[in-house]
């Protein structure tokens, strides 16, 4: 095995601190895999990071890079269920306190002390990643690491959607934003038997051509008449999977009495509107973050089953040299997904 290897890098806060870096093979645990990686896909939290209007906690130097895949290169002494050759995908909380009350009742996504790969510990834009054996899945062999890799995108919708919401065959559901876990979102509620419409701007239009492609009516601006043709209250369910806090005001705006927001979308700024429509409409609004093992495995027979298609939304595979080139493209809406291969 090679004792060096290139990585992607976010190595400062300041905005455009990613680079290549040649770096050694991690050391892993008795409790850990070495895991060779065989895709990992550019998530818009990488974008975040990379241009520096994250709102979250990074320690720098960090590899980039939580959406991935591969065969497990070498096992620790402790881990008897996975073998080396192991065709898996990783989730995404690499450090959980196994004595947190919310790790013991099986949501450690919300453990306050979880650390995640690519901001917390070093992340798979690179040949070789440390995981822990407990965030494993198999990956069926009909599935392509290019699909496979895409599992933890589809997690998050799938949480939203069918863990967070309550979605009904026939309800109006609109989702704002037409990125990744937008159009999985709206893929997911197609699953549900929803009417789903997708709302952009106008330099969403290649990417809302992508989402038309899940059924989903696709509007560039206000969604309004959309959501209220039915009988003039508006949507049951609006998911706002857009990056920035203020698009909860147009969220409130559409959504009938008594439906449902669901905002999984992040956003530092601050909010500076009232909430009184979310009290006089007696709507919920329901938070919806990351997930855990039982909704990966439902995802994965999602995929492998084909029921759920995530080959529309992967705009290109590129090397890890060529990570700005996948990464502009993501950042100026030309394509959904990028996907690097080692």
């Amino acid at each position: 095995m090679a004792e060096k290897m290139i990585a992607v890098v976010n190595y400062a806060p300041e905005k455009g601190s990613v680079e290549v870096r040649e770096m050694g093979v991690p050391a892993f645990g008795d409790d850990d895999v070495l895991l060779q990686v065989e895709n990992v896909g550019v998530c818009g939290s990488d974008l975040h990071q990379w241009t520096a209007d994250h709102s979250w906690p990074v320690n720098y130097p960090v590899v980039l890079g939580h959406e991935f895949g591969g065969h497990i290169a070498k096992r620790g002494k402790n881990v008897k269920n996975w073998q080396e050759g192991d065709r898996v995908v990783s989730e995404t909380a690499a450090i959980i306190n196994p004595d947190s009350p919310m790790t013991r009742a099986g949501f450690y996504n919300l453990d306050p002390d979880r650390k995640g790969f690519g901001y917390g510990v070093n992340g798979a834009m690179t040949k070789f990643v440390r995981v822990p054996a407990r965030c494993l899945h198999n990956v069926p062999a009909n599935l392509s690491f290019q699909q496979a890799c895409l599992t933890e995108p589809c997690c998050v919708a799938y949480n939203a959607v069918l863990g967070n919401a309550s979605i009904r065959p026939g309800d109006r559901v609109v989702v704002l934003g037409p990125g990744t876990i937008g159009i999985l979102c709206a893929a997911m509620a197609r699953l549900c038997g929803a009417q789903v419409a997708i709302v952009g701007l106008e330099a969403d239009k290649a990417r809302l051509a992508v989402a038309a492609q899940y059924g989903c009516e696709t509007i560039v601006g206000d969604a309004t008449n959309w959501a209220r043709a039915r009988d003039g209250m508006g949507a049951d369910t609006v998911v706002d999977a857009a990056g920035i806090s203020a698009t909860l005001k147009i969220a409130l705006d559409l959504v009938r009495p008594k439906g449902q927001i669901i905002k999984v979308g992040w956003g530092p700024q601050p909010l500076q509107f009232s909430l009184d429509p979310l009290v006089q409409k007696n709507v919920t609004l329901q938070g919806s973050f990351s997930h855990n093992w039982p909704i990966w495995e439902k995802v994965i027979g999602l995929l492998s089953t084909g029921q759920l298609d995530v080959k529309p939304i992967i705009g290109g595979v590129w090397g890890l040299e060529d990570w700005h080139t996948a990464f502009e493209k993501m950042h100026r809406g030309e394509i959904v997904k990028s996907v690097l291969k080692p």
